[in-house]
């Protein structure tokens, strides 16, 4: 027979005070009788506390850069003198929409036509007519899906996408950062994708800042354990860009250790392991099939842009030339490979700094594989500086390093990159070299 000892009334029940996960969720504490407009109402300025400041700061910082950048493009007055799809334009701002923003306003608004064509008596290394199949889907889908509701021309539309998931981004970085250094080093992350290499792209008509915000998220999801969330995430992201392989093998491999230590449920892991390569492979294959060749986008890419794996010979003929203030490699823009070049040591030097502080292995997936597919390929090397910008947990030691900053002088500092960065991470793409 069970007893129950009565608790009287004026006693307190002992309990355990235990410390929150850092992945656990807050729900604000409300009345039975609460009404619920109330209670969204809390939870709306909680959440804009939270993350206003992130929003803030990064709008700020890339606003202080896009002006430095249209400012050099008026000054200058070049883009006036080149072709409308090659970063030229009536206007500063329509060089946003030239170089791969071209493609993707035609994919936008007219649609793919996947097709292996040759240049005609061609025989040297470009082959084939540049086609848009060689860009991949969710970008311009977004772009005309806007366009439709909004009334908003492809420019419009592309940019607006753009600027919208780059704020996604900002978020994303700053709650992937904020695991490893608190508030301050999760501001600092964001502020440094505003002004990062390559960052010129983040408010153009191109498809960088929508691929960061996906995997960024994607890499969130595995830290907190919510695999169909990342599965689902990596396979919209494999319809956004092909570098999502490296994306894809961090799921996976973060899937695996999981499934070996029995964290979480197999169902859930094996169904993020299976929704990740979907996407990327669904593309490749529709592309395949229309073109009769099952390789018909990796040839595209090889005979039409020159874009293909090489193990690393070209980045390595660039490395060693540019230094030496030598100019004979394939596809030299000497003010962009420049940056290129720093951007790649930036990168190695900061890669043992993230290994120091041992995170999650899906950042370390990601993080590596990313630099081998970039680095590993033949390419225009000036691009590399916008190919490395998904190397988000490379932002994780510096920040860690400006959070002993006061607010102030944080800002000061990454408003001066940020006004640097109109010259570096913009003009230097799109007049200076080939985006």
């Amino acid at each position: 027979m069970n007893h129950r000892t009565a608790t009287p009334a004026t006693a307190t029940p002992a309990t355990t005070t235990r410390p929150r996960p850092w992945n656990a969720r807050l729900s604000p504490p409300t009345a039975p009788d609460r009404p619920r407009t109330s209670a969204s109402w809390h939870r709306l300025r909680r959440a804009t506390a939270h993350h206003g400041p992130v929003l803030l700061m990064y709008g700020t910082l890339k606003l202080i850069g896009f002006g430095a950048f249209m400012y050099l493009l008026h000054s200058t007055g070049d883009y006036q003198k080149k072709n409308p799809r090659f970063g030229g334009g009536a206007r500063p701002w329509d060089v946003l929409a030239t170089w791969d923003g071209w493609w993707y306003r035609q994919i936008a608004e007219h649609g793919y036509h996947p097709a292996l064509v040759p240049v005609p008596g061609a025989t040297g290394m470009i082959t084939l007519e540049g086609n848009s199949a060689a860009f991949f889907p969710l970008y311009p889908a977004l772009m005309r899906a806007v366009s439709e509701l909004t009334g908003l021309g492809s420019y419009g539309a592309g940019l607006l996408v753009s600027i919208v998931a780059s704020f996604v981004a900002a978020l994303g970085i700053y709650a992937v950062a904020e695991r490893f250094g608190g508030r301050g080093a999760g501001l600092a992350a964001a502020g440094l994708w505003a002004v990062w290499p390559g960052s010129g792209v983040e408010w153009a008509v191109y498809s960088d800042s929508l691929y960061v915000a996906l995997a960024v998220w994607a890499c969130r999801a595995v830290m907190s354990r919510r695999w169909l969330t990342a599965g689902l995430l990596t396979c919209a992201a494999g319809l956004n860009r092909p570098t999502a392989a490296a994306l894809i093998a961090a799921v996976a491999v973060a899937a695996l250790l999981a499934l070996h230590r029995r964290e979480d449920g197999v169902r859930r892991l094996l169904a993020a392991m299976l929704l990740a390569p979907l996407g990327l492979l669904a593309y490749l294959g529709w592309v395949g099939h229309r073109m009769g060749d099952y390789g018909g986008y990796f040839r595209l890419q090889s005979g039409a842009w020159a874009h293909e794996w090489d193990f690393g010979r070209q980045t390595l003929d660039v490395l060693t030339s540019v230094p030496v203030g030598r100019s004979d490699y394939l596809f030299s823009w000497p003010f962009a490979d420049m940056i290129g070049v720093g951007v790649v040591l930036l990168a190695l030097a900061l890669l043992p700094l993230l290994f120091r502080i041992r995170p999650p292995a899906v950042l370390t997936v990601h993080t590596v594989l990313t630099l081998v597919l970039v680095l590993g390929s033949q390419q225009i090397f000036g691009n590399v500086s916008r190919y490395l910008l998904p190397l988000f947990p490379l932002f994780i030691p510096p920040a860690l390093a400006l959070r002993r900053l006061g607010p102030v002088h944080r800002f000061a500092l990454l408003a001066t990159a940020a006004l640097a960065s109109g010259s570096y991470a913009g003009y230097a793409l799109f007049e200076l070299g080939v985006p």
